[in-house]
């Protein structure tokens, strides 16, 4: 239920991340896939066979890129994530390691003549040819991300320390007793209880070992970087290596379940002090970069306290004066993934704009901003390269690669070929972008997927896709969950409409959605199909959605009058009034929902009483529901008292529960699973 929920939807890292334990204890390396792909049809079994290209890293001299492919192997259940180098132009590609376990994080040290990397959460340094690799780190309690001073003398990572006590801490002769000891909130997180937490630590290298380990925090409590979503990105070393920049929510307990306060803090590694220098900013701020001069820093800022999706802006501070500027004042849009040009001058950064996400540069002296490249492809954060940008690019039929971009020229090429061999064997569908007329008179877009080998002349099932979020966008992304070119190809046509509550088109649109979920972005679904159902070869409809968009099947589905034909639903909220007291992130549901259920205002009572489930005895279409039972975003029983009340209904249903998953399906078997069960249902009841 977060804004970055899409992101998270296709994220490769968290992909494999998902199986990274087990796949440290497999006999042998996964390696790429050789599977030949049957009627030029993408299947769920060819998708989990593409290499999941992530992390490119540019060399010190501009010449090379590291980057990292994570492989699945269905049979064994797990994925296998290797090293691999190439030079800038995507010439003379090098596997790097072979090995039973993944590798991550890797960066370029020594100025380029070496590479380290994690490996069995400990880091480790190799060769620029994967030559001699050494164990640099023996730390016990296991290293999650790490980045290197400029200089090379001392590592900053992050590591989990304890964050509760246990009975045998109080009472050392029960020490087999397992009882969780609870005295505040936020006691578990999106699909675990918070035993431990995030902090950061700096350590001393001689080149061989890490030494003088300091907790940034020095002990306190706080989440530094702060969960679920943060990771080392949210801490920058300054040029020099005195003094690190990094962004925390420095509340606990109630105050942190209902709050989005995070700030940027400066460190002073020598005096070890913390100085608050977004004091009185009181929504998310994030994204912290020094500046090439060390001079300035540039970070991204949402402004409403308790609102995730607030415009995120970007701004610059002088270090010296402590002046803040905002540089996207008339911008209308999102900033993500600042980089700093080599000169300091301005800022390249990512911003989606009307469902496309391209790359943009804004110059500090006059604020000007200009778009360099955009394509219909989402375009991911950018590193220099001498005269050329770096980065990662995607779209509905091509998951992730490496581009290189000429800022000057606005031109990119892509450099990596990662799936080629599978992508050259599939027939994908069509994507077609649409504008249509809401039922107030303002313009909606949507993409439109069409199976390969389309005929007008035929009549195909369609899916309406309900957005997640509930704020987010529609935009070029390539998933391995909700895939809808894995959709066409089972002949579907596929509805992605950007209704109210999406991102992309403007804070207006966006905020639209907040305290009226039954109104606007409703009609706004119906719109879409009613737009589609013009056209003679659109036949039964089936609408389907997860997280928000499993509310907001819910909700349809007692409102719809016939629209749909079947319907299915993973992650959804059910009964708004229990999901707000079973969260965890209070903040959310409370800015959303207009408050509390015991809150007594008009937007509240509204909310609370047009809750899905009090529309249940008007459900009368098959329905699918699908959940992960360590969900805890939104609890599994949201989809149980759904699936009950339906039967008990007597409405056509079943449920599907993964016991071992979250809000997200990520194993690969269970991905294939829910995807048979999933495209089955919807063909028993739209293609009969």
């Amino acid at each position: 239920m977060k804004s970055k929920l899409i992101a998270m939807l296709i994220s490769t890292a968290a992909l494999a991340a998902s199986c990274g334990e087990n796949a440290e204890k497999q006999a042998a390396p996964i390696t790429k896939s050789t599977i030949t792909v049957e009627n030029g049809r993408l299947t769920p079994e060819v998708m989990h066979s593409m290499g999941k290209l992530s992390d490119p890293q540019v060399s010190p001299d501009g010449g090379e890129i590291l980057y990292g492919v994570a492989y699945t192997s269905i049979p064994e259940n797990k994925n296998n994530r290797e090293l691999f180098v190439m030079k800038a132009d995507g010439s003379d590609i090098r596997q790097l390691t072979t090995s039973a376990g993944s590798e991550n994080n890797a960066r370029w040290i020594n100025d380029g003549k070496e590479i380290a990397y994690l490996s069995g959460s400990q880091i480790w340094i190799m060769g620029k040819d994967g030559s001699k690799a050494r164990k640099i780190s023996d730390y016990e309690p296991g290293i999650n991300e790490f980045t290197f001073s400029p200089d090379g003398s001392k590592i900053l990572f992050v590591s989990d320390v304890k964050a509760d006590k246990k009975a045998a801490d109080v009472w050392p002769d029960l020490d087999k007793a397992n009882g969780r000891m609870i005295s505040d909130l936020m006691y578990r997180h999106w699909d675990h209880f918070v035993e431990t937490i995030p902090h950061s630590f700096i350590a001393d290298f001689d080149g061989k070992e890490l030494a003088n380990i300091t907790d940034i925090l020095d002990g306190e409590m706080f989440e530094l970087p702060t969960m679920p979503f943060g990771g080392v990105d949210q801490l920058s070393w300054s040029p020099d290596g005195t003094k690190i920049i990094y962004a925390c929510r420095k509340v606990t307990g109630k105050e942190y379940a209902y709050s989005t306060n995070t700030d940027i803090y400066l460190y002073d590694i020598a005096a070890k002090s913390h100085e608050n220098l977004t004091e009185g900013m009181m929504g998310y701020d994030t994204d912290p970069q020094f500046s090439p001069d060390g001079k300035s820093i540039a970070w991204i800022s949402m402004e409403r306290a308790g609102f995730e999706a607030d415009k995120k802006r970007l701004f610059t501070m002088d270090l010296e004066s402590r002046e803040k500027r905002e540089l996207t004042t008339d911008y209308p849009y999102n900033v993500e993934s600042i980089t700093w040009m080599a000169d300091g001058s301005g800022i390249y950064f990512n911003s989606c704009v009307k469902a496309l996400t391209g790359i943009y540069q804004v110059n500090l002296a006059d604020k000007a901003i200009r778009k360099v490249v955009e394509d219909q492809f989402d375009f991911d954060g950018v590193q220099l390269a001498g005269d050329k940008l770096i980065g990662t690019f995607k779209s509905m039929s091509m998951p992730n690669e490496i581009a290189s971009i000429d800022p000057a020229a606005g031109t990119y090429t892509q450099i990596s070929f990662e799936n080629k061999h599978l992508l050259d064997q599939i027939k994908m569908g069509k994507v077609e972008e649409k504008w249509v007329k809401t039922v107030d008179g303002k313009d909606m877009h949507m993409w439109v997927v069409y199976p390969p080998d389309f005929d007008s002349s035929k009549v195909y099932p369609a899916l309406l896709f309900c957005l997640g979020g509930p704020q987010g966008t529609l935009s070029q992304n390539w998933s391995y969950r909700w895939n809808f070119q894995l959709m066409a190809a089972q002949d579907y046509i596929v509805i992605l409409p950007n209704r109210r509550g999406t991102t992309a088109f403007g804070q207006e649109w966006t905020d639209q959605i907040s305290g009226d979920y039954i109104g606007l972005n409703m009609q706004d679904y119906f719109t879409s199909v009613k737009e589609l159902k013009k056209e003679k070869y659109v036949g039964k409809v089936g609408a389907v959605g997860a997280s928000y968009g499993g509310y907001s099947v819910y909700y349809l589905a007692g409102i719809h009058k016939g629209v749909f034909s079947a319907f299915v639903s993973h992650a959804g909220i059910f009964n708004q009034e229990h999901m707000y007291m079973t969260t965890e992130e209070l903040w959310f549901p409370h800015w959303d929902n207009g408050g509390a259920p015991w809150d007594d205002n008009p937007v509240a009572n509204r909310h609370y009483a047009n809750s899905p489930h009090k529309l249940v005895k008007n459900w009368d279409t098959p329905i699918l529901i699908t959940h992960g039972e360590m969900d805890y975003r939104v609890p599994v029983d949201q989809g149980m008292a759904a699936f009950n009340a339906a039967k008990a209904l007597g409405v056509p249903s079943e449920m599907l529960l993964f016991p071992g998953e979250n809000h997200w399906i990520l194993k690969p078997q269970n991905s294939i699973q829910w995807n048979r069960i999933y495209f089955a249902w919807l063909d028993k009841w739209l293609k009969n």
